[in-house]
């Protein structure tokens, strides 16, 4: 077991790189802007991934500063801690960009990633002993918005790292302190951070486990900067007795079926909805995918399920095709992997994301028709809001050539970006919303994202896992095996479809507080 856990604040605890991005990227743009006017050269404006990524995130507002600058060829002098926001140097415009930041937290409330919070709740069960660490001096604010302010047995944040007078990452100064503070050894300690400059610092600092999460740095950028483990998301790790810190895996978790038990509890007293994938959870992958219906058995199923609590219905089918798959009025229906949203009949209204990208989609989808016309197997479906590659029936040796090509497209057209799923290559708009903002958004209509309701989900696919992540530790997730085996952020699994099924059959009986072998629960 590891002596202690130290979590990187910004992107691991707390979610607030949208805020931070936007609060950098309208500070850089307005001031390249106005030097591009001044100087009569073309205008640059900074880019909130690349740009963010490489030269602010994770380091000190000062240090981000100068090192974006420098990547442009530009030299400010320092100034002064009190300089005023409008001064044209490095004090100045750190103290701009924390204006802006506070100007977003006066209007919003931060948000903390439940799957790190589920894993904080498992090691504080183990007993041991967790830090959060970060350059912001904006720290305690941020953690306090977020509700979390109190759970760590320890805090070093940007004022502290002043006060003592320590470096900021990519040195290993802030995490070696805040191991001290616990008393661990950093070879027995375990670092979790989503920042190259936060890996790097592990790494240097001599720690016994670096884990990066990967919030859009890329997995290969954070192996090579040293991490020993990359993950997509905190949910998933898990905390093992005798163990320690491992990712949650498809084949080490217990079936929903055989604890049935344990998913009654978790619904007793609280308001149930579920949500529910298509394609290999209520229908069985098939080899040609227009041929997936949904079976009788299957269809009564959720029928009768829905005569109980909400249901819903996500897929990255397109809606229209959705609709004439499941042909029921009861469920709502999410496509295109919840970019098209109806609620059931009755409730009226919807939603719809990203139709200023269908131009982009158009032009994309000529060509990959077009480029890919020579690849036998292939089958090019366009959804509303994405384009599907299916590769299912294409010969292994051709598999490349046409991956070659989605990414030739994608090169070609940077405001998408490229999605993965089974024997399909899904280029979608490159916006933040997929199956958990859908899922987000239906539970706020339907009046139940707050702690006296439950969310069940079930899916197979790898963008059921963007549900899994902003449910744990909340919601009942649960994966559909198929003999696979993958890094999951669910609590249980399924083997197929026929177990899916039977999940269903139960849950009416579960939901109304009765097991299903006859009683009320007790």
């Amino acid at each position: 077991m590891p002596a202690a856990v130290l979590f990187d604040m910004d992107g691991v605890v707390t979610d607030t790189a949208a805020a931070h991005a936007a609060a950098w990227k309208r500070l850089f743009d307005e001031y390249l802007q106005r030097r591009a006017e001044r100087e009569g050269k073309p205008f640059l404006p900074f880019d909130s991934r690349a740009d963010y990524t490489r030269y602010v995130d994770g380091k000190p507002r000062n240090e981000g500063v100068v090192s974006f600058l420098r990547s442009r060829g530009i030299e400010l002098p320092c100034g002064a801690p009190d300089e005023g926001a409008d001064c044209e140097t490095v004090w100045g415009l750190s103290n701009r960009k924390d204006r802006y930041f506070h100007a977003w937290l006066e209007t919003h409330r931060v948000r903390a990633f439940p799957g790190t919070l589920r894993l904080i709740g498992e090691l504080q069960a183990a007993g041991i002993p967790i830090a959060v660490f970060s350059a912001s001096l904006n720290a305690e604010v941020v953690l306090r918005s977020a509700g979390v302010l109190e759970l760590f047995d320890a805090r070093l944040d940007g004022a502290e790292l002043s006060r003592l007078g320590l470096s900021g990452k990519p040195a290993p100064d802030m995490l070696l302190e805040a191991a001290r503070r616990l008393n661990a050894p950093p070879a027995e300690t375990v670092i979790v951070e989503d920042a190259i400059a936060g890996v790097q610092a592990g790494r240097t600092g001599g720690f016994g486990l670096v884990v990066g999460v990967d919030r859009g740095a890329g997995h290969d950028a954070l192996n090579t900067a040293g991490a020993h483990l990359v993950v997509d998301d905190s949910g998933e790790l898990r905390c093992v007795p005798g163990r320690g810190l491992e990712c949650r895996r498809l084949a080490d978790l217990p079936s929903a079926l055989d604890r049935e038990d344990g998913v009654r509890r978790r619904l007793a007293g609280r308001r149930a909805t579920v949500f529910l994938d298509y394609d290999g959870t209520l229908t069985p992958i098939v080899q040609d995918h227009t041929r997936a219906c949904l079976p009788a058995p299957m269809r009564a199923a959720v029928v009768r399920l829905a005569r109980c609590c909400p249901v819903t219905i996500i897929s990255g089918r397109d809606l229209a095709r959705l609709h004439e798959l499941v042909a029921l009025e009861s469920v709502t229906l999410a496509g295109s992997h919840g970019f098209q949203i109806t609620l059931p009949e009755g409730r009226g209204g919807g939603l719809e994301k990203g139709s200023e990208f269908l131009p982009l989609l158009d032009q994309a989808e000529r060509t990959l028709r077009r480029r890919l016309a020579d690849i036998p197997g292939h089958d090019v479906e366009r959804k509303r809001f994405s384009i599907a590659v299916h590769y299912r029936q294409v010969a292994d040796g051709d598999v490349a050539a046409l991956r070659a090509v989605v990414d030739e497209v994608l090169k070609m057209h940077s405001q998408l970006r490229l999605g993965h799923g089974k024997k399909v290559f899904e280029i979608r708009p490159d916006v933040s919303w997929g199956k958990g903002h859908a899922v987000q958004w239906i539970l706020r209509e339907q009046g139940l994202d707050h702690a006296g309701a439950v969310p069940l989900y079930i899916g197979d696919d790898l963008t059921d896992e963007d549900a899994f992540r902003v449910l744990a530790g909340w919601g009942i997730c649960i994966a559909v095996r198929h003999r696979e085996d993958r890094r999951t952020a669910a609590d249980f699994t399924l083997a197929d479809v026929s177990e899916v099924r039977k999940l269903l059959e139960l849950l009416p009986a579960v939901i109304r507080g009765r097991s299903s072998r006859g009683g009320e629960t007790p």
